[in-house]
C-alpha cells in the first residue's frame, strides 16, 4: 500500500514532473539591458542579432534560450573590453559581400570601398578587353578588395596576394563563401608583393590594386586605441617613413602590368604627392589621386604606358 499523501506517479513507480524552471528572458529585455550596458543601442542591436540568430524585429518577444543569452553576454563583455565590434560578431559588410573577420585581418573600411570602386572602373574602361582581364589583389588581407572585383565583374579573373599565412586563411574562408562561379575565378597566393605571382604573368596584368600598410612607425602612438590594441600591426605599418609597402607596390607595377593598365592604391592624405611623383618616377603616366567620402586624398591611379 502506498504511504500516506504519496499520488499516483508514485505508486505507479513514475517520476513526478520536474518543477518548472524561471521563465526565460524575452529578446527585447536582453535588447534593453544590453543596450544599457553598452550605452549604444545600435550596437546592442547588432550583438542581439547574432546571437538569436535572426533580425531582432522576429524575435522580440521570443524567449531566449539560455545558450543564445548566454553568447549574447559574452559578445557585451567582449565589446565592453575594448574589442572592435567587428571582429566581437566574426564578420562586416564590404560593399556587397559579408566577410570573415578576426584579428588576423584588417577590419574592411568605407575609404577601402572607394578604392574598390575606383579600381572597378579602371577595369570598366578597357571596354571589350575587360573579358578575361587579369587583376592582382597585392596584399589582400581578408579578400575584401579582391573578392569583390571577383563578385561584381563576372569576366574577369583574379590573384590575391599576401605575406601573412594567417591573412591567407581568412581570405580562403571568404573565398569559400563567394560562391562558386566567383570564387572559380580567383586564385590565392603567397608571398611578398609582386614576388607572389607567377613569372607568366609579368607584363600581363590588366589591373593591379592594393590597400597596402601605410603608418609609420612613428605615428602608431596617433592611431585610435582600437586599432593599434586589436588589428594586426604588420598590416597597418608599414616601416619608419610609413612609404616602405607603398615603394614597393609602384617599384614593381611598370614590370607587371600590361600596356595601358592601370594601378589603384589606397594611401595616407599626406603621402598623396609623394607618391603621384614616385609613380612618374618609375615610368607610370596619367597619375592622378582620387579623395575618399570625406573629401580626403585617398587613392593613387596610375596607368602604364
Amino acid at each position: 500500500m502506498p504511504s500516506r499523501g504519496a499520488g499516483p506517479a508514485a505508486a505507479s513507480g513514475e517520476r513526478p514532473p520536474a518543477p518548472a524552471g524561471p521563465p526565460r528572458p524575452r529578446w527585447s529585455s536582453l535588447f534593453r539591458l544590453a543596450g544599457e550596458r553598452l550605452g549604444d543601442p545600435v550596437v546592442a542591436r547588432w550583438l542581439v542579432e547574432e546571437a538569436a540568430g535572426a533580425p531582432l524585429a522576429e524575435v522580440f518577444s521570443e524567449p531566449a534560450p539560455t545558450r543564445a543569452e548566454a553568447a549574447l553576454w559574452s559578445m557585451v563583455e567582449r565589446r565592453l573590453g575594448g574589442e572592435p565590434v567587428q571582429y566581437v560578431l566574426g564578420h562586416w559588410a564590404f560593399r556587397s559581400l559579408d566577410l570573415l573577420v578576426d584579428r588576423r585581418v584588417l577590419i574592411p573600411r568605407p575609404e577601402t570601398e572607394v578604392v574598390v570602386e575606383v579600381a572597378l572602373g579602371e577595369l570598366d574602361l578597357l571596354g571589350p578587353r575587360a573579358h578575361g582581364a587579369v587583376v592582382v589583389d597585392l596584399g589582400t588581407g581578408s579578400g575584401a578588395i579582391a573578392l569583390s572585383i571577383a563578385f561584381e565583374r563576372p569576366k574577369v579573373s583574379v590573384w590575391a596576394t599576401d605575406i601573412s599565412l594567417d591573412a591567407l586563411a581568412v581570405a580562403s574562408a571568404n573565398l569559400a563563401g563567394l560562391g562558386a562561379r566567383a570564387a572559380g575565378r580567383a586564385r590565392l597566393a603567397h608571398g611578398d608583393w609582386w614576388g607572389a605571382l607567377p613569372a607568366s604573368l609579368e607584363g600581363q596584368v590588366s589591373l593591379a590594386v592594393s590597400n597596402p600598410p601605410y603608418v609609420a612607425l612613428g605615428e602608431i602612438s596617433s592611431l585610435d586605441l582600437e586599432v593599434a590594441g586589436w588589428e594586426p600591426m604588420e598590416a597597418l605599418v608599414a616601416g619608419p617613413s610609413g612609404f616602405e609597402a607603398l615603394e614597393a607596390v609602384l617599384s614593381g607595377a611598370a614590370r607587371w602590368l600590361a600596356s595601358g593598365s592601370a594601378l589603384v592604391a589606397e594611401l595616407a592624405p599626406h603621402q598623396a604627392q609623394l607618391a603621384a611623383s614616385r609613380a612618374e618616377e618609375v615610368g607610370l603616366v596619367d597619375v592622378s589621386v582620387r579623395q575618399d567620402l570625406a573629401g580626403r586624398d585617398r587613392v593613387l591611379v596610375a596607368r602604364r604606358p
